[in-house]
């Protein structure tokens, strides 16, 4: 199962791999555009199959942090993309992608990155569990609010496409898991590998279907995602500050909130809005993995070096 691990690992080279088909040679994969709902579906069922409902158990522990926590991820990330859409004054469809970014939840890659950075993994798993858990209404409300500035938001369209993508097969992942029970620990690295195969293809769609347009209007997009990620990270860790938590939790927070499900925003503007607003999710997918990568080998140099330092005194 360690190629599997490894795999899964190296997620952002495959969404690279499939970004670059998708714009050289776009029928390769919009052949699969009717199935991509199902390609989402089938990343949604993976991770339920990875979660335990030891997982959960933060939740009911410590519920205070974790409300403040999804507060912290539902107030800035789309308050942000609405910010950085009237300051770069995008189009309504770019703007709307953006916002639909700032109002996904969390990324479910972020209590990889969050082990990697040494933070509280237990921490970030109760979050993204929980603003998953929550998007149904979440995710189409801040949509609302802040795109209906722009253009006309299906609220309950949103809301039904999130309960079939989402929940309905996260569900069907603990089941499978609840069934085999320790059995499934023989393939359990199987799912994520499947998931990140997935996100792959729906970032490349995003590509081949915006290939013509894509150099027009790729500078302001990638503008707009590189603020957008590098704001969310810092406010935060800001925002764990003023919660007063210790460093491993806000350097949890800031991974939260600068990691977003952005792959459920690329289906939701694919299926709800247009193809030209699912650009900045694809991108944000692929830019928010690298950047938190980078951030958790600082962290973790910066734990070798205090751990050094005190070997030596």
């Amino acid at each position: 199962m360690f190629v599997f691990k490894i795999f899964s690992r190296l997620m952002v080279l495959w969404v690279i791999l499939a970004g670059v088909i998708g714009y050289f040679y776009p029928p390769a994969l919009t052949i699969f555009k009717p199935y991509k709902d199902w390609f989402f579906m089938f990343t949604m069922a993976g991770i339920g199959v990875v979660l335990s409902i030891e997982d959960f158990i933060p939740i009911v522990k410590r519920p205070y942090w974790v409300l403040l926590g999804t507060m912290a991820q539902f107030i800035i990330m789309p308050l942000l993309g609405f910010l950085l859409a009237k300051g770069l004054q995008l189009p309504p469809n770019l703007a709307i992608g953006v916002i639909l970014v700032g109002s996904t939840p969390g990324a479910m890659a972020s209590n990889v990155i969050s082990y990697m950075a040494g933070a509280d993994v237990a921490y970030s798993i109760a979050l993204t569990s929980t603003s998953t858990l929550l998007s149904p209404v979440l995710t189409p409300l801040c949509t609302y609010i802040f795109g209906s500035v722009y253009i006309s938001v299906p609220f309950w369209d949103m809301f039904m496409s999130i309960i079939k993508m989402v929940i309905l097969p996260l569900m069907i992942g603990f089941g499978i898991r609840y069934l085999l029970k320790e059995r499934i620990n023989r393939i359990v690295d199987i799912f994520p590998a499947i998931s990140s195969l997935c996100i792959a293809f729906i970032c490349g769609l995003v590509v081949a279907l915006n290939a013509d347009t894509f150099k027009e209007v790729s500078l302001l997009i990638f503008s707009a995602v590189v603020l957008h990620n590098f704001l969310g990270l810092v406010l935060g860790y800001g925002a764990g500050v003023l919660y007063r938590f210790d460093e491993k939790r806000r350097r949890t927070l800031s991974i939260e909130v600068g990691m977003q499900n952005a792959g459920l925003g690329t289906i939701l503007a694919l299926n709800h809005f247009s193809a030209e607003s699912a650009l900045p999710n694809a991108l944000f997918a692929t830019w928010c993995i690298i950047t938190a990568s980078v951030l958790a080998e600082l962290w973790q140099w910066k734990n070798r070096k205090s751990q050094q330092i005190n070997n030596e005194s």
